[in-house]
């Protein structure tokens, strides 16, 4: 609500937005976490 600064209209938007979205769960580890290298070693 505080984005559009009316939490009515904000809640219209997102309705719009997401209502053909499909949501997947995901229990695990990303692949891209697991393999990633950064400069602080393991």
């Amino acid at each position: 609500g505080e984005l559009l600064g009316d939490q009515a209209i904000t809640t219209a938007i997102l309705d719009r937005i997401l209502h053909r979205v499909e949501i997947i769960h995901l229990n695990e580890d990303s692949w891209r976490m697991k393999h990633r290298k950064t400069i602080f070693g393991q």
